[in-house]
């Protein structure tokens, strides 16, 4: 969209014939009175150039890093202690540039800045239970829990665990952590012990947060002896603070018990601007998760990018996110309070004790975003749930989907059976970087399938195999310059070695993320699944996010993984269904499965063994372990169970005779 006489319209890319239509465009008055907006004026005064474009503003916050970054600092009001001279030194360094390298603050400060009777945070559990605290009142019992923390040594560099719900009182025990400088680190409750221990073994917490128990899919879940194993075999951790989920009887302090009410003031702790903040996991399926430590002032300006000027926060919203604290968008999530809006919680099962359960939730407590994964679409579209014809949604504006890609089906679905007039963001990014590399963009309209624009200060590129850069086909996704919320590097790794064969061997000073993706005329990107989790039969590359996207328009299919087998010398495509309760695989529906692929795909794209099964394995963060069942199908050993939820989904795979023939 281009700026005209100060009225925005559509900038023309190609012949209006050929053009696509947008599925949804924001109003003129929506894109004037927008945070974007707002921030490309701010940009322009300081920059001293009119931005005509996202693109042209885009060019400038990558190209101009040191101007965009402080920009966006006074923008967003960023509370610290002391200012950098500088924001950015060896800025040609990748990885080693060096942010706000002398400035101070601290990222709790930053979340705690609004004081007020209004709604910080609203919980729900599962059971219907709903707790509501304000910001005043969040401040309060961080102020009352940093006492206790801090006569356990917590404090600059220290590692606090958490074991925890997605409750109101994780959230505060995550901020008394970082007041004190300390450092974090979570997972779920859901969590085996061995999935616990390769986490919070490695990083040697000094502090454990636990809950006794947690609810899912109607279960009450005891969590307490897997406590104790835990505490039995990490020896650094001194104390263990529970948290009163089930209201069973624990050894040792609750959180409410520890906490002092007479203290009222928070006394914040200065850290440098990449002080650690957060460590986070990789998925773990290939060895025991990489520990990903990200720098708080990194992810707070990357986190303030992304809720001000993308998803357009401000203090009337109601942010809410489906999401456990053992996925990324718990801390993105957590980080919307420094906008001042309130964010909501749920834990517990989407589909309990009915599949439209959170869409009461948001009904009830008129949300304006609500975020959710594509997994969660694509199964309230297979249980037929339309919840514009159900639900009053007219608080509702946006619509984040992330996890994994978002198929062109999945938008038709999401405007015909949630909600026509709303912004749909589909975005990408990871645990790697604690944010998106591409996500949405409120001044312009959504297409078919396209998730709409390369991050602000985010060099993303698509590039092949050489390093060449690609238009209009499928290639690495990469990053070609230095960013704040790169992670500092690997907890415990020697001169950086892990860290830098991870992104940054590949192609030398560039971060190579991973996936496989591909820029779209419309100046959008597709990301087509994870690069190690490429087809090549034939030599030609295939995303399977292109199959499973066919796949799940087959009614009778419920999910599906795609994997490829080494076969007579090359690589076979090999799909595994799980057929919808009632349903069974037979020859028909495998022939429909391959016309649809064939049609809508390529013929390459067509699997040459349909196999049905009943589960597929996940990672915790509900992701599809297709290295994991590549591995069983070739008689290799899977190296880490224990990062799967359902790790028994991979007997499934095992010695299957029409794989062997």
């Amino acid at each position: 969209r281009v700026s005209i006489g100060g009225r925005w319209r559509p900038r023309l890319r190609f012949p209006v014939n050929s053009a696509p239509e947008p599925l949804w465009q924001p109003s003129e008055r929506d894109v004037q009175n927008s945070n974007l907006t707002r921030f490309l004026h701010a940009a322009e005064r300081v920059s001293g150039r009119a931005f005509t474009s996202y693109d042209a503003l885009h060019e400038w916050s990558v190209t101009q890093p040191d101007a965009f970054w402080q920009t966006l600092w006074d923008f967003t009001e960023v509370a610290a202690t002391r200012r950098a001279s500088l924001p950015l030194l060896d800025g040609e360094q990748f990885p080693g540039a060096r942010w706000f390298h002398d400035a101070e603050l601290n990222f709790a400060e930053n979340l705690l800045r609004f004081r007020d009777e209004r709604p910080a945070i609203v919980s729900y559990l599962e059971t219907g239970a709903r707790s509501e605290l304000s910001f005043s009142e969040l401040y309060r019992q961080v102020a009352a829990l940093v006492p206790a923390l801090r006569a356990l040594g917590v404090g600059p560099g220290v590692r606090a665990a958490a074991w925890l719900p997605n409750t109101a009182q994780t959230i505060v025990a995550m901020l008394a952590t970082s007041a004190l400088g300390g450092v974090w680190s979570s997972c779920s409750p859901d969590f085996g012990v061995e999935g616990a221990l390769d986490r919070f073994g490695q990083i040697e917490p000094a502090v454990l947060f636990a809950c006794d128990g947690y609810t899912y899919n109607g279960k009450f879940i005891d969590t307490r002896d897997k406590v104790a194993s835990i505490v039995q075999r990490v020896p650094a951790i001194r104390q263990v603070l529970w948290v009163d989920v089930l209201g069973l009887e624990t050894e040792g302090p609750t959180l409410t018990e520890v906490s002092d009410t007479t203290v009222t003031e928070v006394e914040f702790t200065p850290m440098p601007f990449n002080a650690p903040l957060y460590i986070l996991y990789s998925s773990g399926t290939t060895g025991k998760p990489k520990c990903i430590v990200h720098g708080a002032g990194g992810t707070l300006l990357q986190h303030l990018k992304e809720h001000r000027l993308h998803t357009g926060l401000v203090r009337d919203d109601r942010l809410f996110f489906f999401t456990t604290c053992g996925w990324m968008m718990w801390n993105w999530l957590v980080s919307a309070l420094a906008s001042g809006c309130c964010i909501v919680l749920y834990d517990g099962s989407p589909f309990h004790p009915h599949p439209g359960v959170l869409w009461d939730m948001a009904e009830r407590e008129q949300i304006t975003v609500f975020g959710i994964s594509a997994k969660y679409l694509s199964g309230i579209e297979k249980n037929e749930i339309r919840p514009a014809e159900t639900h009053n949604l007219d608080a509702l504006r946006m619509l984040v989907s992330t996890g994994s890609p978002l198929i062109h089906e999945g938008f038709h679905y999401v405007y015909r059976d949630i909600k026509a007039d709303m912004h749909l963001v589909s975005m990408s990014g990871g645990t790697d970087i604690v944010s998106c590399f591409v996500l949405g963009n409120p001044n312009q309209g959504v297409f078919e399938g396209e998730i709409q624009s390369p991050g602000l200060g985010m060099a993303v590129d698509v590039w092949d195999e050489d390093g060449n850069p690609l238009r209009g086909e499928k290639g690495e996704l990469v990053c070609t310059r230095p960013f704040p919320s790169c992670p500092i590097g690997f907890w415990n790794d020697d001169h950086d070695a892990r860290f830098r064969a991870s992104y940054f061997e590949r192609f030398p000073g560039i971060w190579a993320h991973g996936d496989f993706a591909e820029i779209t005329p419309n100046g959008g990107y597709i990301i087509h699944g994870r690069s190690d989790a490429v087809l090549n039969p034939g030599g030609v590359r295939i995303g399977t996010a292109e199959i499973y996207r066919q796949v799940e328009t087959i009614e009778v299919v419920a999910e599906a993984v795609c994997v490829g087998q080494e076969w007579d010398g090359d690589t076979r495509v090999v799909l595994f269904v799980v057929m919808q309760p009632g349903t069974v695989l037979t020859d028909t529906i495998r022939q429909e499965i391959r016309s649809r692929i064939r049609s809508h795909a390529s013929p390459r794209h067509v699997p040459a063994v349909i196999l049905s099964v009943d589960d597929i394995p996940r990672t915790m963060s509900g992701k599809i372990a297709e290295l994991a069942v590549r591995d069983v199908i070739h008689a290799r050993p899977v190296k880490n169970t224990s990062a799967l939820a359902n790790p028994e989904a991979l007997a499934c795979y095992e010695d299957l005779p029409e794989l062997m023939s």
